[in-house]
């Protein structure tokens, strides 16, 4: 069976053809061809002809807005510019009415890129004011106080360069991959780092490489785990013919005193008495909300018993308002030694 996708005429502006892409192109493609085209025809990236570039810079900017959003993506396709900016569609479309602007823009640069032009690709002269609003992109599976800065240094280690000429699609330098140690209690609510890496551009006048600096807020979002990768699109040093590499930033969860977690589980063992273990007890847990949870043990504590309570662990990364369990194992601390007395009371009750 062959299916064929049949798509209407387009009315006014074709977004497609700004970015050059085909109608029926995925995300991926759509973010790559806005990245590449963005950087082109940046306003900061065209002195000399700022109006001209100005405007394209808003068009490549809109294309995206539309095409990367399935919502008005479909009815673009269907409608066509007119129908998406006159209202056309669904009743309720989100998107009805759609306008944009150059400040719409330059907002979606620095999304896309971790910051303002000058930010990411240096120049601008002295005195140059980063901006911590970038969005990076996260792999695998950002609120709260940070200690002071990092400084990553010169991420260096590239070397040579190679000419334009040779391969019409260029090379791309490997990733710079680099750590991010957080404590359970960041984990658990959430919080911002900051980090000041120093990085190579290309001067666009002479070409030659010039070092910048760059302060980049990292979002920690509740619940993300040990491994997980955020991701700074081509964030690596400039090189003539090479495509920067990424910069990844890998969580490493620190080790807890108390806490061990088992993917959204919190698991804590306790140390009980063997009088405890038979007759019941309470135990005291203090948690990471910094709440101290008063738990009644009632059950007879047997070998590989666990005590679960429910939403009381680790916040769930896709849905925070949603915890795991805190896990309660036990600890049994057996006698080092009975009296015959005591053997035969223990004897007559069990």
């Amino acid at each position: 069976v062959h299916v064929t996708q049949t798509y209407h005429t387009i009315m006014g502006k074709d977004y497609y053809a700004t970015l050059g892409v085909p109608r029926d192109a995925n995300e991926a493609q759509i973010k790559k061809a806005y990245k590449k085209m963005a950087m082109k025809h940046h306003p900061d990236r065209n002195i000399n002809n700022q109006e001209a570039a100005e405007k394209k810079f808003k068009e490549v900017s809109e294309a995206f807005e539309v095409l990367n959003d399935p919502e008005k993506r479909k009815i673009y396709d269907q409608f066509g510019e007119e129908g998406l900016k006159g209202g056309a569609g669904p009743q309720g479309f989100s998107g009805a009415g759609f306008q944009f602007n150059q400040s719409d823009a330059e907002n979606l640069f620095r999304n896309m890129f971790g910051g303002n032009f000058a930010d990411v690709f240096g120049g601008g002269g002295g005195g140059t004011t980063f901006s911590f609003g970038g969005t990076p992109r996260r792999g695998g599976r950002s609120r709260g106080g940070f200690g002071g800065f990092e400084d990553f240094g010169d991420f260096g280690g590239f070397g040579g360069s190679s000419g334009f000429g040779g391969s019409s699609q260029p090379k791309k330098d490997p990733p710079i991959t680099m750590s991010l140690p957080l404590t359970l209690e960041e984990l658990y609510n959430g919080c911002t780092k900051k980090k000041n890496i120093t990085r190579k551009i290309l001067d666009s006048s002479s070409g030659k490489q010039m070092e910048v600096s760059k302060i980049i807020e990292i979002n920690v979002k509740p619940g993300w785990k040990n491994g997980t990768k955020i991701t700074y699109s081509e964030l690596g040093n400039e090189r003539p013919g090479v495509i920067p590499g990424d910069l990844v930033f890998v969580i490493q969860e620190i080790p807890h005193s108390q806490f061990t977690r088992e993917k959204n589980d919190l698991v804590v063992t306790t140390n009980i008495s063997l009088k405890d273990a038979l007759c019941g007890t309470t135990v005291m847990v203090d948690t990471l909300s910094g709440r101290r949870l008063r738990v009644n043990v009632r059950d007879i504590v047997s070998p590989n018993y666990t005590k679960r309570i429910a939403g009381e662990g680790m916040p769930v990364a896709r849905n925070p308002s949603q915890k795991g369990d805190l896990i309660l194992r036990f600890n049994v601390r057996w006698p080092s030694s009975l009296t015959d007395a005591q053997k035969q009371q223990l004897s007559s009750v069990l």
